[in-house]
């Protein structure tokens, strides 16, 4: 008996002590103002960018994002130019519940038809407010209530909306009631017809401006109906489950049918007559309670040079201290061999997470390594002198510059890359038109050309800008005068490439006995100066006409047909009875002093090195330049774009006119160091005495605080502000500057500043993604970008990704997917060609004598 009882309570007690321990933790408010559980964030319209698929009610699951944009949306399958919300207030938070409410309404005044992209909204006005609220372990509640009932003919259409990012469930399984299927890698059918309420769809358009036709979208139907909905319920760390308690029913819906960036969509109709609980959805996460976010080793994808400061970044859970030593390792025919081991030194918490730093500057045998830290091991990664000599700049001047020519057919080989396209440019665009991508025309052309005029000299040179085709006057200046200042400042001379104006075709890895940097920086200004020639003016710049051609994916020789054509020739009238034309692109123009003086100090760059090379593009240039800057300058506003202007004909022409000029900048230049005095790097010793001493002074106060500010804003020893936008670019951008300040004033600026922004882009930056931002470049890179060939999930060797950008308020994110402009685009005038300065300047500082 006594034997029997005993046996019962080795059962019992357990069990008792399991129920009166600590309860699983359940969704709360956190000190971030989102709700938390261990595994699992939602956040709720934080953020602000449905365009990007970031705001709305967003699901973060084991410390990725799988859900956004949970919103009420006009149509099924919304795109990145359909209507969106606008807040009606300020979200409210109920501490004591947890609750998390933020009211809306259609349309947005700011977005109707204007703006940078502006979008057409229908004839709706409608007010509603998102409410979310934990309900219980995991689960949350959201509730959509309406301020009056929709119109009729909206019903059906409208709806709450909920985003599926698509790139986590590919080959993963969902279950809807009784009914299963598979999350496929690309939209299948059947589609059919929305009727309903009438959505502008400007992306069917053969003209600038909105259809009102509901038959215009076609839509697939849904993956499947119902009342409980599993994504992805084979997968423990992933599984959602979506159960509708309100009328109506779940529809899961493929939203890339309507448009290649869409996503998978969870979506609830708004029925009709409804006003309080229109919708209701409860939400429940799977999450592992004892799930911790691992260490992350961020170190330069491609390596170090032996003298160079070596610092690994390694990025912990919230309150996670250094446990343990972090080990450094040679690799060795026989595998790995130890040489450094130390305990990583804290650096505090930025964002979502803790850091610590693990310096192994003193290591200095050339070789190959790794770093390992608990459970993590970083990639392979190399140290020897040569590390910036091959496989580092050269991708961008070899791939991604000659890809991106415009005016050219690029062979690689076997492959074409694109054929020969835009021959037919351009028309003067049409007066007072607020077109795409921030594309403006006043009410004059400005110049002799009457709208839709065939403005000649523009079927040359220049590059597609980022991942559309359109040629920006700043991006094309901004490429040829970075690569100017690199063959300056570093003797870039070097050829992989057969660039032939003539027959306009370009042979990558075909060498033609010329400096391809130079042939690059000719390409830029073929543009740049044909449209000065023709127009008397620079053009804004060049774009197409409507938004289903700007949309275009893949080889540019389908953009157009090469012919030239007036417009009474189109295929079309434009909403106000213009003529417009499919693929004839519209060449705009504007009255910008501060553009023309940043393009002037470019041209007049950019001169010095065709003069130097026997072009008489160069004496052109520097002509070009001088009367950009006569007639602008008197009119701008900017200290920074006089200061460019000037500094670069003084170092073109050694007139002192424009030293004088400077000199009498001089109070407004002190006053804006930071951006105005790094332009003056090359000619600082011809300024007069007094002003190179102030000068100094205020350097040297500007790179204290500049130090101050790396050191203490992130533990990437950059000033690094995180956006939604990814701030690569920028923080290249600010390493350009500094090695200008380093030359000139090497007393008071760190090389630090330039190499730790090199190696910020190279790998050493937030997040689990330690991929480098240069496709094709180091061990992990970016090997699907948002370049023109995105739809293939390719990518174009050296072109440069904006990066890791800020899920608000507190997630960096990298995700692999070709369609995140703010991630993965490429870009022109900056983007690419300050990565290859940066590069150029590690290999100058470190690279042995020949």
């Amino acid at each position: 008996m006594r034997i029997r009882q005993t046996c019962m309570l080795a059962v019992i007690v357990p069990l008792l002590l399991a129920q009166s321990g600590p309860a699983k933790e359940e969704l709360s408010l956190g000190d971030q103002g989102y709700l938390k559980a261990p595994g699992l964030e939602v956040i709720v319209f934080d953020d602000i960018y449905p365009d990007g698929h970031q705001t709305g009610v967003t699901i973060v699951q084991h410390g990725r994002r799988v859900a956004a944009n949970g919103d009420v949306r006009l149509e099924p399958e919304p795109g990145q130019w359909s209507p969106m919300p606008v807040s009606a207030g300020e979200r409210t938070i109920d501490a004591a519940t947890g609750t998390i409410r933020q009211t809306l309404r259609y349309p947005d005044p700011a977005k109707d038809g204007r703006g940078f992209n502006p979008i057409f909204y229908p004839d709706l006005e409608i007010e509603y407010t998102v409410t979310v609220q934990p309900a219980g372990g995991n689960g949350f509640r959201i509730t959509v209530d309406l301020a009056k009932p929709l119109p009729p003919e909206w019903i059906g259409k409208a709806g709450f909306n909920m985003e599926l990012f698509p790139g986590h469930l590919f080959g993963k399984a969902w279950l809807m009631d009784g009914k299963a299927g598979l999350f496929h890698n690309q939209p299948n059918g059947p589609v059919a017809t929305l009727a309903g309420g009438a959505v502008a769809v400007p992306r069917n358009a053969q003209e600038n401006g909105p259809v009102q036709d509901p038959n215009s979208q076609q839509l697939a139907t849904p993956l499947a109906t119902g009342q409980r909905l599993t994504v992805a319920p084979e997968t423990e760390l992933q599984r959602i489950r979506f159960e509708n308690l309100g009328s109506g029913e779940l529809e899961l819906i493929d939203g890339r049918s309507a448009h290649n960036n869409g996503w998978f969509i969870v979506r609830t109709a708004i029925p009709a007559g409804a006003t309080t609980r229109a919708v209701e959805w409860l939400v429940t996460p799977d999450t592992d309670a004892d799930w911790s976010y691992g260490p992350v080793i961020q170190v330069s994808q491609i390596g170090y040079a032996p003298a160079q400061p070596k610092r690994a970044v390694i990025e912990m859970a919230r309150g996670e201290k250094p446990a343990g030593a972090a080990t450094l390792y040679r690799l060795t025919g026989k595998g790995r061999e130890q040489v450094l081991s130390a305990v990583p030194r804290p650096w505090g918490d930025f964002l979502r997470y803790d850091y610590a730093s693990f310096d192994f500057s003193a290591i200095n045998t050339p070789g190959l390594y790794q770093i390992a830290y608990g459970k993590s091991v970083s990639h392979p990664f190399r140290i020897d002198n040569e590390v910036y000599s091959r496989h580092a700049w050269q991708p961008t001047l070899e791939y991604f510059l000659p890809v991106q020519m415009c005016h050219m057919r690029v062979n690689e080989k076997y492959r074409v890359w694109h054929g020969l396209g835009h021959m037919d440019d351009a028309l003067m665009a049409p007066l007072s038109l607020n077109h795409i991508d921030g594309y403006v025309q006043g009410d004059a052309t400005l110049t002799k050309y009457a709208p839709g005029d065939i403005v000649p000299g523009l079927d040359r040179g220049g590059w597609h800008d980022a991942g559309d085709y359109d040629l920006r006057v700043e991006s094309q200046i901004g490429t040829t005068y970075m690569l100017a200042k690199m063959v300056e400042e570093f003797g870039l001379d070097y050829d992989a490439t057969t660039i032939d104006q003539e027959r306009k075709v370009v042979e990558i890895r075909d060498p033609d006995g010329v400096n391809d940097a130079v042939q690059q920086i000719e390409h830029g200004l073929l543009s740049v100066l044909g449209g000065y020639r023709s127009l008397g003016r620079l053009y804004r710049g060049i774009i197409t006409p409507s938004l289903r051609a700007y949309v275009m994916l893949g080889d540019a020789a389908n953009h157009t047909d090469n012919t030239l054509k007036k417009p009474v020739e189109g295929l079309g009238l434009d909403t106000s009875g213009n003529p417009i034309l499919w693929d004839d692109r519209w060449v705009f123009t504007e009255d910008n002093p501060n553009r023309e003086l940043y393009v002037a100090g470019g041209l007049a760059a950019a001169g010095r090195v065709m003069r130097a090379n026997g072009s008489p593009l160069g004496e052109e240039a520097i002509a070009a330049a001088r009367e950009l800057t006569q007639r602008a300058i008197g009119r701008s506003d900017s200290v920074g774009n006089k200061t460019f202007a000037l500094a670069e004909l003084a170092e073109a022409t050694r007139d002192s006119v424009y030293i004088r000029q400077l000199a009498a900048m001089e109070k407004a230049i002190i006053a804006d160091v930071e951006n105005s005095a790094w332009r003056l790097a090359s000619i600082e010793p011809l300024l007069p005495a007094g002003f190179r001493r102030r000068l100094a002074e205020a350097v040297a106060t500007y790179q204290q605080k500049m130090d101050r500010s790396a050191q203490s804003n992130s533990p990437y020893g950059v000033p690094y502000e995180p956006e939604i936008w990814g701030a690569g670019w920028t923080v290249q951008s600010l390493g350009v500057r500094q090695w200008f300040f380093h030359k000139a004033w090497p007393d008071a600026t760190s090389q630090d500043s330039f190499l730790n922004a090199l190696n910020f882009v190279l790998g050493v930056h937030p997040g689990e993604n330690t991929e480098s931002f240069v496709s094709g470049v180091g061990a992990d890179s970016p090997l699907v970008a948002y370049g023109v060939n995105r739809a293939d999930w390719s990518y174009i060797p050296g072109g440069v990704i904006s990066g890791t950008n800020l899920v608000r308020p507190d997630l960096p994110e990298l995700k692999e997917w070709p369609f995140f402009w703010q991630q993965g685009e490429y870009v022109m005038g900056g983007g690419a060609t300050n990565y290859m300065f940066l590069a150029l300047a590690a290999d100058e500082l470190y690279a042995p004598e020949p």
